[in-house]
């Protein structure tokens, strides 16, 4: 059944039938627009603009249709339905009578389309959050664990100070935090109601806007009637907020997978969230984190998508708008899959610690600290930093570290080292010293005093 036609002397062509229809990927918004039509018929009882009787069967119809789709006693036939709304008040009048006929009463597909879409994504907002939050909570878990951990520091790849695996993760968490800030900033600005809009310019029926908004959680209507059905600014902001979050995946995995390998050995991943080879029978592949990786780049891809969409647009509703639903959908439902593997592959991870501590004395990380040592034993930073890159040299073409050269080496190119260089430069010193806010040792005092960072 169509919602239109009255205008028309001829059927739609089958093929553009089909290619203008929706219902194959919309009907996932069943339970929205159920919702948002219960809200509408309760307000245009309200203001008289329907009976009580009929507000009652339009509600205890709708009621119905709700409980037979859950329990799949009624399923969306995309052969005989263009899209979710007509499927529901197609089967609503088949059920009640005339009545079914005036839910439609004073709004447009527009608007409706539009709430479907808000009240779809501010319930996917929640879940991407509590998603969010277990990871986070993860992370601490593994934090409050290996606040003394110590690993290698990096900057280009290539090792710079020894740090611990805490304070790692730790810069994790904090993406991981910003991202629930700006999926809560995304809610706030699409929390307004776009019902009552109509197709673009309102309704002459006196509806009473912030009485729908009200009932179904928004924190009010929306302000101009043509921006509520051509605004998907919503969509497209969710959509960055979620490449965001793919992002900080992305390179979380991208470091696991690194650390896996033969040539660091920092982690092992669980037999769980890895798979083997079809001939190299000593392979164990990181292939969880490797997809979470590539499917990075999908949800990139339906951000471009939506943001090309929109860009020609003119006021108010065009046909174009209804792509925005399976790209939003796609990268909803990737985002939440990769949140939870990822977890499950966190939660597993074990973790090699002393050749993570190894890997960090044989880099040299300690250099800067055998620095400060000379500077606060009066020597100006600049001639602290020559010195040590001539012990570091010292060291290479002996093959071995700072911690390892003799004090009689040391003090051959500069005479302040003493006995105590070894405790300043130990790996231990190098963390626990560094106390300024945000720094490891400071991590490592905070996590000792407080359940969660």
């Amino acid at each position: 059944m169509k919602l239109w036609g009255g205008r028309f002397t001829k059927e739609t062509d089958q093929l553009a039938y089909a290619f203008n229809a929706s219902l194959s990927f919309d009907k996932r918004l069943y339970r929205q627009d159920i919702t948002g039509s219960m809200a509408h018929v309760n307000m245009l009882a309200k203001q008289g603009i329907l009976t009580d009787a009929e507000r009652d069967a339009i509600l205890s119809g709708l009621a119905g249709i709700l409980e037979d789709i859950e329990k799949g006693a009624l399923v969306p036939d995309e052969t005989q339905y263009e899209d979710i709304h007509s499927f529901i008040e197609s089967n609503l009048i088949a059920r009640i009578g005339d009545a079914g006929k005036k839910l439609h009463t004073g709004r447009s597909r527009n608007d409706q389309v539009a709430l479907d879409m808000k009240l779809y994504v501010r319930d996917e907002i929640s879940e991407l959050n509590s998603r969010l939050m277990d990871l986070m909570d993860a992370l601490n878990d593994l934090m409050k664990e290996h606040a003394e951990t110590y690993m290698p520091g990096f900057t280009h790849l290539q090792k710079a100070q020894p740090t611990t695996l805490a304070h790692h993760l730790g810069a994790y968490y904090e993406m991981f935090r910003r991202d629930l800030s700006r999926l809560a900033d995304t809610h706030n600005r699409l929390n307004e109601c776009p019902l009552g809009a109509g197709a673009l310019a309102g309704t002459t029926y006196p509806l009473d806007r912030n009485a729908t908004a009200e009932a179904l959680g928004f924190d009010g209507p929306t302000a101009n009637s043509m921006d509520s059905v051509s605004d998907r600014d919503y969509l497209i902001e969710l959509l960055s907020d979620l490449s965001l979050i793919m992002m900080h995946l992305s390179r979380f995995s991208e470091e696991i997978i690194l650390w896996n390998s033969n040539e660091y050995q920092f982690v092992e991943i669980d037999d769980g969230y890895s798979t083997g080879s079809s001939i190299m029978p000593q392979k164990k592949n990181p292939d969880i984190a490797e997809l979470v990786r590539g499917k990075t780049g999908r949800v990139y891809g339906h951000l471009m998508a939506l943001l090309t969409t929109m860009k020609g647009l003119p006021l108010a509703y065009n046909k174009d708008m209804q792509e925005d639903k399976e790209g939003a959908f796609d990268a909803i439902d990737t985002v939440l899959v990769c949140l939870t593997l990822f977890t499950g592959m966190l939660k597993t991870l074990r973790f090699h610690k002393e050749t993570m501590a190894k890997s960090a004395v044989n880099g040299f990380t300690n250099a800067t600290d055998a620095a400060d040592y000379l500077v606060k034993n009066g020597v100006p930073f600049r001639d602290a930093h020559g010195i040590i890159g001539q012990l570091v040299l010292l060291c290479i073409e002996k093959g071995i570290g700072l911690d390892d050269l003799p004090l009689s080496e040391y003090q051959k190119i500069c005479p302040v080292f003493q006995e105590d260089i070894y405790e300043a430069i130990s790996l231990k010193t190098c963390v626990e010293k560094r106390m300024t806010l945000g720094a490891p040792g400071e991590l490592i005092e905070r996590l000792a005093k407080e359940p969660a960072i």
